[in-house]
């Protein structure tokens, strides 16, 4: 018993699946005698079978490499999508004479692209339909990365046949805020002494130097050496922190001239520039000015040629996925070095100090990268004197002259991607809109170089209290 109930059982799931498979859906053709009947959609690689109202004794196709026929009865037909493309099927009747032609029309299967398509980008709003031999895409994406999937995908059933319609929703444009803090701090020590003398010992004057030249000819020796007893000495450095000292023993004068000078320098430079572009685009940006080059053709003539400097600053960002943002940025600090020129055909040329960049980044909506910085710490130290009197003890101080150097320089470039959406122009206050031009009684009988306030949006942003602390810290 138990091998017969195993038995039906087995009888009986096979018959389930028989009886679920698919079984092939006939279309049915409505035949006009003499005209052509309706159009037939085939799959390409797939098979349709076709029923006719009217028995045919005879078929034929157009064009065999796009659609393969067979008949199954004389009312059934089946008809296989080989390739892309529109052909003709005859049908003619046991007399020969013409039933109907119809239209047939071999696209790329689109029903299994669909499935591949939502279960890759779920949610995303794509249509797709064909269109000859090929695929149309059209509808709106959330992302150009989710765009480029799409077409990828639509290659593998269509190569080269894929129409791209679709547009890309969401926010596009890209604003970009870059940070140039650059800091420099300069020490500079030097220790300078110099010695004359003049009596009936020497035939001429005499004046020793540690190494700064401050009595550099007879002149200045003459002065600080006047024969009186009390002798003004004078340096040709108009340098401060000097010290001098005259005096006469017997028949002989001495003059001293110490200098000893500490110089500390602190500049800061900060640039703050923002701009917006579409995504894909080039932006470029410039606030600074032009300096004229004299150029030299090859006919001898003198051309101007202007080289630009200041700020400047070109992307192009990238909205790759959603909020996901890749740019392509080059910034750079340039200005004029008046510590370095160049002469040439009567021109005095000035050279440039110039800190630049240029790198590939991908950040999302509000994120900052540190992209560049530099950390510069130049030493210099220098100690001159006369030979053999610089090195006796304490009185070779006198015939030594020394300096010190030490600049630091520290230089960081932030930069910061947001994505951005236009707004009505009532939302943006100018620097100009918060200040109004004071009238002539204002200005001549109060002496008030600014007006009252204006009204609106600037008027609340100027009447702000701004003594507290505000702007940027540099540690």
């Amino acid at each position: 018993m138990s091998v017969f109930k195993y038995l039906s059982a087995a009888l009986l799931g096979f018959s389930v699946l028989a009886t679920s498979a698919p079984a092939p859906q006939a279309q049915t053709l409505h035949v006009m005698t003499g005209a052509t009947s309706r159009d037939l959609s085939v799959a390409m690689n797939r098979a349709v079978v076709v029923e006719s109202d009217t028995p045919f004794a005879e078929l034929s196709i157009a064009n065999p490499s796009i659609a393969d026929i067979s008949t199954l009865s004389d009312r059934t037909i089946y008809v296989l999508g080989k390739a892309p493309g529109r052909t003709t099927l005859t049908l003619l009747g046991p007399d020969g004479r013409l039933i109907t032609n119809v239209e047939v029309r071999v696209a790329p299967d689109i029903a299994e692209f669909k499935e591949r398509l939502q279960q890759i980008l779920p949610g995303e709003k794509i249509e797709v339909r064909t269109a000859n031999d090929g695929i149309v895409l059209s509808g709106v994406v959330s992302s150009m990365a989710r765009l480029d999937r799409a077409l990828d995908l639509a290659e593998r059933y269509a190569p080269e046949r894929v129409s791209n319609l679709m547009s890309v929703g969401g926010t596009q444009q890209v604003m970009l805020k870059v940070r140039f803090a650059e800091m420099e701090r300069s020490v500079t020590k030097n220790l300078n002494a110099s010695l004359a003398m003049q009596g009936g010992l020497f035939s001429n004057n005499l004046g020793l130097n540690g190494g700064n030249n401050v009595f550099t000819d007879n002149s200045q020796i003459n002065n600080a050496l006047d024969g009186a007893t009390s002798t003004t000495v004078t340096s040709s450095n108009s340098s401060a922190g000097q010290l001098s000292v005259g005096f006469a023993a017997g028949g002989v004068e001495f003059a001293v001239l110490l200098e000893a000078l500490e110089t500390k320098g602190v500049v800061r430079t900060l640039a703050e520039p923002n701009l917006t572009a579409l995504s894909g685009q080039e932006a470029k940006f410039l606030a600074g000015g032009e300096y004229p080059i004299p150029v030299v053709d090859s006919d001898g003539d003198v051309a101007i040629e202007y080289k630009p400097f200041g700020v400047e600053m070109s992307f192009t960002p990238r909205v790759v996925d959603q909020d996901i943002i890749n740019l392509q940025l080059r910034a750079a600090v340039s200005g004029i070095d008046s510590s370095i020129s160049v002469v040439a055909n009567g021109f005095s040329v000035n050279a440039f100090r110039r800190r630049e960049t240029s790198t590939v980044v991908e950040m999302r909506d509000g994120e900052s990268f540190a992209i560049a910085g530099l950390l510069e710490d130049d030493f210099q130290d220098l100690n001159g004197q006369v030979p053999w009197l610089g090195d006796i003890p304490i009185l070779g101080t006198l015939f030594r002259s020394a300096s010190y150097t030490r600049e630091q320089s520290e230089l960081v470039i932030i930069v910061t991607a947001h994505l951005v959406t236009p707004t009505r122009g009532e939302a943006f206050a100018l620097p100009t809109d918060r200040i109004r031009p004071p009238t002539e009684s204002e200005l001549f009988l109060f002496g008030k170089t600014v007006g009252g306030e204006r009204a609106g949006p600037a008027g609340e942003v100027a009447s702000q209290d701004f003594t507290g602390s505000y702007g940027y810290v540099l540690e």
